[in-house]
């Protein structure tokens, strides 16, 4: 019942809420990243949705678009800003996701929606996190970590996708705030955390290297 028709209907209700409250939100950080960053002010990339089906994410912009001298954006952290490392730490460059969320792409909780380009690099018992719609907050906030592994992260993400309730949607919330401090108190939005492609790969290069092959 809850999982079915409740949790989509107070998405819906909640969207519209915070959409209207946080407007003033909305455009002075529009205008901010206009002045830091220039144009375009929103990041958007196609993710994996409900039953892996693609639909394309918006953020706030954290990072410019400067370009080496043969034409190729710069690396990851050499384009990200001062007040891209504020957004990202304080998770206000996730604003834009409530469109997401009132469209129907995404929930306020659940397991985080990934690129697309990530879709090879699945186990097969980690595509359970797709039987449900991506969240705006994942439940791997339980662990009370800023980063955790991708491992960890699929853990809680599957549990998540199996045992969905309201008491465990106001737990991933309430755990979410202490994260959110975390993050803010350690500079979370300078990190730089490895893809899960080159993670995969890592990986099978060592699993070779252990079996002696």
């Amino acid at each position: 019942m809850y999982e079915k028709y409740v949790k989509r209907i107070l998405d819906i209700i909640i969207s519209i809420i915070l959409l209207i409250i946080l407007l003033p939100v909305y455009f002075l950080i529009s205008v901010a990243v206009l002045l830091t960053m220039g144009r375009p002010i929103l990041f958007s990339q196609e993710r994996i949705g409900k039953q892996q089906k693609k639909f394309r994410l918006y953020k706030f912009r954290s990072m410019t678009n400067e370009k080496d001298a043969n034409g190729n954006l710069l690396n990851e952290q050499l384009r990200l800003t001062k007040f891209g490392i504020v957004l990202r730490s304080s998770s206000l460059d996730e604003l834009p996701e409530l469109f997401s969320i009132l469209k129907g792409d995404m929930s306020f909780v659940g397991p985080r929606p990934l690129p697309t380009y990530y879709g090879p690099f699945f186990y097969e018992d980690e595509q359970v996190r797709h039987r449900v719609r991506g969240g705006l907050i994942p439940p791997d906030g339980l662990c009370g970590e800023t980063t955790p592994t991708w491992e960890k992260q699929f853990e809680y993400d599957c549990y998540y996708t199996r045992h969905i309730s309201l008491a465990l949607d106001l737990k991933v919330i309430f755990a979410t705030f202490k994260i959110l401090l975390k993050r803010l108190k350690n500079n979370y939005g300078a990190e730089d955390r490895q893809h899960l492609s080159e993670y995969r790969k890592e990986e099978q290069v060592n699993e070779k290297g252990d079996s002696g092959i």
